[in-house]
C-alpha cells in the first residue's frame, strides 16, 4: 500500500507547464492583508522541477490564513524599504 505522500507524489501536475516532476523546498513569501504586510517564512512548497512554480498545499494555505488572522504575536519584526515601479518613459 502507498503512503498519502507517494499518492500525493504521483497526483502532481503543474498548471504551469503540465510537469509532473517537482522537489519539496522551504520557502519565504510575503502577504498583505488591509494595507499591511506580513512575512511568512519557512514554508513547505512543492517546486516544479521543469518552470520552478511553487505550489502550496490545502492544509499550508489553510494554517497561514488561521495563523496570520489570528491573535498570534509574530516572532520578530523588520523594517523594509518601499519602491516605486517607475513607469517607461515614451518615446518621442
Amino acid at each position: 500500500m502507498k503512503s498519502l505522500a507517494e499518492i500525493q507524489q504521483m497526483m502532481f501536475k503543474c498548471h504551469v507547464c503540465n510537469s509532473e516532476e517537482f522537489h519539496q523546498a522551504l520557502v519565504s513569501e510575503i502577504f498583505q492583508i488591509e494595507g499591511k504586510f506580513y512575512l511568512v517564512e519557512q514554508i513547505p512548497v512543492r517546486v516544479c522541477s521543469r518552470c520552478g512554480e511553487e505550489v502550496f498545499s490545502r492544509e499550508t494555505t489553510e494554517r497561514i490564513r488561521v495563523m496570520l488572522h489570528s491573535e498570534l504575536k509574530p516572532i520578530k519584526s523588520i523594517s523594509v524599504d518601499v519602491f516605486a515601479y517607475p513607469p517607461e518613459s515614451k518615446a518621442s
